[in-house]
């Protein structure tokens, strides 16, 4: 959305609308609540809530109001954006683990982002026609019935 050359669609990513000249305001407890739990710092909106004072209630009904929602999801995707290149960064330097298993499963991912994958499917396809429990034949002329002795 950021990279958009659409202006309103641009102004609606920052809680705008073309009548507007600046964004919706955000007070400055809710977005200290709302960087307190992208930082983990709290886990639970009534413990960022009572963190900057305000009641769960009220931060609660902050959070859904759609300018305020939009803001705390681009908090989240900076957050993710740069846990993703530690996470990436982590990943390569499993690939030089003494453990075999964690070699492995790193080298297996890292090759899966390239698009290099193992088949999903095993090669081998075997066709065995083998029936469990009772046929009823409904046809209009039924074989005659066969009696299968056993001991």
């Amino acid at each position: 959305m950021w990279g958009s050359n659409d202006p309103p669609a641009r102004l609606q990513a920052i809680g705008m609308n073309e009548s507007q000249s600046k964004p919706k305001p955000i007070s400055r407890k809710v977005r200290e609540a709302i960087t307190s739990m992208v930082a983990g710092d709290t886990k639970n909106i009534t413990a960022a809530a009572a963190k900057v004072g305000l009641s769960r209630e009220h931060l609660s009904r902050e959070l859904s109001r759609p300018h305020i929602n939009q803001f705390m999801h681009e908090k989240v995707r900076r957050s993710l954006a740069v846990a993703a290149t530690r996470a990436g960064a982590t990943k390569i330097e499993l690939l030089d683990s003494e453990n075999a298993m964690v070699k492995d499963r790193a080298s297996t991912f890292i090759l899966g982002l390239a698009g290099i994958q193992p088949a999903t499917q095993p090669s081998v396809s075997l066709n065995i026609e083998m029936r469990a429990g009772y046929v009823i034949d409904l046809s209009d002329d039924p074989p005659p019935i066969r009696t299968i002795p056993h001991d």
